[in-house]
């Protein structure tokens, strides 16, 4: 949803106050597509703060479905996101300002999809986990050892030892 804030750029004082829907389905991240469960309207209040300046502040909710990185189950991550940013009118930011504020403003309006999916992207879990103590699948066999031990030898050689083991297994032939 694009909003429109060239009256709050120029009118000294001015301050709304909008609840706009999240028009956003879902987030494309490092190759891959995450669809948008359920989301809250995006709370927002935009407020003068200078000549061709504006304090954008947004408040939302939105469950993002994900894949454990362990077992590869689905998971839900919940992002409750609070975004507090200023933004420049185009003749106002410099080049600095105009690059960063790129993703979420085109010319005098604010894309409000834009902000959120930039949001939660800086809000992004580096490891996402079913649970804490989440054990993953075997290497061998591929079961989810959460449910349960598979049976299968994961003993993996410390390669340090991989010298001494070779003499074992040269003694062994003989």
């Amino acid at each position: 949803m694009l909003i429109n804030l060239t009256d709050v750029f120029t009118e000294e004082g001015k301050s709304v106050a909008r609840e706009v829907p999240l028009e956003l389905t879902g987030v494309d991240f490092q190759g891959e597509h995450f669809r948008i469960l359920d989301k809250s309207p995006v709370k927002l209040t935009l407020s003068h703060s200078g000549a061709g300046k504006a304090l954008v502040e947004a408040d939302a909710d939105v469950s993002v479905a994900m894949k454990c990185d362990r077992c590869l189950k689905d998971v839900t991550k919940k992002f409750e996101l609070h975004i507090s940013t200023e933004v420049f009118s185009p003749e106002k930011a410099d080049a600095d300002e105009a690059e960063e504020q790129s993703g979420f403003m085109e010319g005098y309006q604010l894309n409000v999809d834009s902000l959120i999916s930039n949001e939660i992207f800086t809000c992004w879990p580096l490891k996402v986990l079913c649970r804490e103590d989440c054990k993953g699948l075997c290497r061998v066999c591929g079961k989810d050892l959460n449910e349960g031990e598979c049976g299968c030898d994961t003993f993996v050689p410390d390669p340090r030892m991989a010298a001494i083991m070779d003499i074992f297994r040269e003694n062994k032939e003989v």
